[in-house]
């Protein structure tokens, strides 16, 4: 597993339709590389692209050319990502009250937001405090991002666009890939940057 947190690359994985076809082909029983190719139309290098990526999240073992699902690994990450129960928020004692009172009011106990604050500085501390949920140095696709935000609120499109306004994260300009930035903002209003 690399340097991101090991959840982190079990969502990229999950992620990805043509991953989650090869995983699905694998579920079937170990295969080649050709041979996964063959059963999903892929062309021989994309199954690679997928089959890599899913070695290096631990989701697909190799042995001697032959590609087979780490069940243990998948069945142990599903669970902790997709279990019923999400630990309880706690706004902790490092974080000034005023950010500990708009915490409190806005989100529920396991975490997840109540509602979304109207633009200005009470927005700027909950977007700070989603931001917790995106490892420095990593890149996401908007699908990913969604995933991740989906996890605080079903209005994903509304957090991802205030995550770029309030400058804690960025992406590309054709949207392929977003990152958070290495030094944000503290929890200003929109456009007081």
């Amino acid at each position: 597993m690399n340097a991101e947190p090991e959840i982190t690359a079990f969502v990229k994985a999950m992620s990805s339709v043509e991953r989650l076809r090869v995983i699905g082909a694998l579920v079937r029983g170990r295969a080649t590389q050709a041979e996964i190719a063959d059963q999903l139309h892929l062309p021989a290098r994309e199954a690679f692209q997928h089959l890599s990526f899913l070695l290096q999240a631990g989701i697909v073992r190799e042995e001697q050319g032959f590609y087979a699902l780490n069940e243990k690994t998948v069945e142990t990450l599903a669970r902790r990502q997709f279990e019923g129960t999400r630990s309880a928020y706690e706004t902790g004692d490092e974080k000034p009250e005023d950010v500990r009172k708009v915490l409190k009011t806005y989100l529920n106990a396991d975490g997840t937001l109540k509602q979304l604050p109207q633009e200005g500085r009470k927005m700027g501390i909950v977007l700070h405090y989603i931001l917790e949920a995106f490892p420095p140095g990593a890149t996401f696709t908007e699908k990913e991002v969604n995933a991740i935000l989906r996890r605080f609120h079903v209005d994903t499109a509304t957090l991802r666009r205030n995550l770029i306004d309030y400058g804690l994260m960025a992406r590309a300009g054709n949207g392929s890939k977003y990152w958070r930035l290495s030094e944000p903002l503290p929890p200003l209003e929109r456009g007081a940057r």
